[in-house]
């Protein structure tokens, strides 16, 4: 089937939830994608920051063969041999005590409001109201989305739930504004991804750890985007010296393959007891299995510092580019963002005609979200292609 046939029978089938491109990958390697017409693309989305590893990563694809030789599924009434060994990693890299699995980021984050608000409820504390950020992005679920700064998300799906306040991101003093005595967490991403890439300020960050402990309320981080590796660091809140009361991951903790966590400190984990939080699928022998392979690679020897290595570069050769609509270029390691002075969405579509797949977080911003092994050759082959891009734009 060509490109136009599979997206015909598409638009036929399909329910219209996104606003696909007109182009349909059927094999991928490493950086690179190649589409049903054989064109080959450079990779600089990653299934948005999900393939961390690059596409049918070799060590990936042997994890996931030998345990679907194995055991696919089995409820979470038994115990799950990788998923206890996965549980053991993740907890031992991020400094918290507690790990629940799920499939998906809005799961996780899911998970976390339910799990802040339980525990008060578990301790007798009219405590539920969670404060969020304006420009956030947490899924989109009821709860999630409604936990999401962005208008244009929430039309349409009234009434939504009650108990979510939005304060300035990077701005403590709107936090301090909207605090009350039901409040129970701030709930935050490290740095917004959908929002436009926008790294907290260290003081920010800082500064709401120090409230949440003297308030006696959770802080939530949101990693679903920004986590794993993302920033040089297992946790992009490892960059920031600071250590959340829970945190949500997702995306690049299967390398391709579905998978959700929240991690929490053992007080915040005392909220859930059984029969109060669950998920069929969670945590499967298949999906801990390959995510056991990704966090041994990831946090293996001189991995993270290639990563920072690789950003730092990707930084510099962007803002080498010479072109006076571009306002900035941010980010943290290789989730990465350029500003430009207006609407970016044809620079997206020429980019991609000519080989360079990126994407936009919001209307003037490109995003970056390469696989974390990409090299040198292959970012001065986007670069160079982004340039070629801008001149026609």
């Amino acid at each position: 089937m060509t490109n136009n046939e599979i997206a015909t029978k598409g638009q036929e089938y399909v329910m219209n939830t996104y606003g696909r491109f007109p182009i349909a990958p059927v094999k991928g390697k490493g950086s690179y994608l190649w589409d049903a017409s054989g064109k080959q693309y450079l990779d600089f989305v990653g299934g948005i920051a999900v393939c961390i590893l690059g596409h049918c990563n070799d060590q990936l694809i042997i994890a996931l063969q030998e345990q679907s030789r194995q055991l696919w599924h089995i409820s979470n009434l038994y115990w799950i041999k990788p998923q206890v060994e996965l549980a053991e990693k993740l907890v031992k890299a991020s400094g918290l005590d507690k790990a629940f699995f799920c499939n998906s980021g809005a799961e996780a984050n899911e998970g976390a409001i339910k799990l802040a608000r339980k525990y008060f409820y578990r301790h007798k504390e009219d405590r539920n109201e969670i404060i969020v950020f304006k420009n956030s992005f947490h899924g989109r679920t009821l709860a999630t989305l409604t936990a999401t700064g962005q208008d244009k998300y929430h039309e349409g799906f009234a009434p939504l739930p009650a108990g979510f306040h939005y304060a300035e991101f990077n701005n403590l003093s709107t936090v301090e504004q909207l605090l009350s005595d039901s409040t129970c967490a701030i709930m935050v991403e490290p740095v917004q991804g959908e929002g436009g890439i926008r790294p907290a300020d260290f003081k920010f960050l800082q500064g709401l750890r120090k409230i949440c402990n003297r308030e006696g309320i959770f802080l939530i981080f949101d990693e679903v985007q920004c986590g794993m590796g993302r920033t040089g660091k297992v946790f992009a809140y490892q960059t920031y010296g600071v250590v959340p009361d829970i945190v949500t991951l997702a995306k690049g903790l299967g390398g391709g393959i579905r998978i959700g966590a929240m991690l929490a400190s053992e007080k915040a984990a005392s909220g859930f007891a059984p029969g109060d939080h669950a998920s069929t699928f969670g945590g499967n022998p298949l999906v801990t299995a390959v995510a056991n392979q990704v966090m041994d690679i990831m946090t293996g020897e001189g991995f993270l510092e290639q990563v920072t290595k690789m950003g730092d570069y990707l930084v510099r050769s962007l803002q080498a580019i010479n072109d006076s609509r571009i306002v900035e270029v941010r980010g943290r390691g290789l989730m990465l963002g350029i500003e430009f002075d207006q609407d970016i969405k044809d620079l997206v579509n020429i980019s991609m005609q000519k080989g360079l797949l990126v994407l936009g977080a919001g209307n003037r911003v490109l995003r970056m979200v390469p696989p974390l092994t990409i090299n040198e050759t292959e970012v001065n082959q986007a670069v160079n292609i982004l340039k070629d891009a801008l001149k026609e734009w």
